[in-house]
């Protein structure tokens, strides 16, 4: 699994890998995560919060964003931010998910979207699930 951080003019932009859906899906809460408090998830191992997400879309790129788009939404209403998922289920029109998170006050930066711009869930040549999100600041 892969995440990285790359400059873009008044938004967060991120690159994602992983060697199967699930765990693109897992870099991509991993990596919102951290940008909403920086590393918080590469320190925390204990999780006092769970929230079950249930997303319906149209293919893999919309879902992947439509699920972020979720669990951002929960993390503001319980003000809990997501590091781990347990995925229940994911087909190409729907994830049913368990995420983990710790609750805080503290964000180091407020995520207003995730957008569309630029994402396409892809095979690439390695053979891995890659995309980049753009998050709007």
């Amino acid at each position: 699994m892969k995440i990285k951080y790359l400059p873009h003019t008044a938004d967060i932009r991120m690159f994602i890998e992983g060697e199967t859906l699930q765990k693109l899906f897992k870099a991509g809460v991993k990596g919102m995560a951290n940008i909403l408090q920086e590393n918080i998830c590469d320190h925390t191992h204990k999780f006092n919060s769970k929230t079950r997400i249930k997303t319906c879309s149209l293919d893999y790129t919309n879902l992947l964003i439509d699920f972020l788009s979720d669990v951002l939404t929960q993390t503001y209403t319980n003000k809990t931010i997501y590091c781990k998922i347990n995925i229940l289920s994911l087909e190409k029109h729907k994830i049913v998910a368990d995420v983990f998170g710790i609750e805080t006050h503290d964000f180091d930066e407020e995520i207003k979207a995730v957008t569309y711009h630029e994402a396409e869930v892809k095979k690439n040549k390695n053979n891995l699930w890659e995309t980049y999100i753009i998050f709007d600041i």
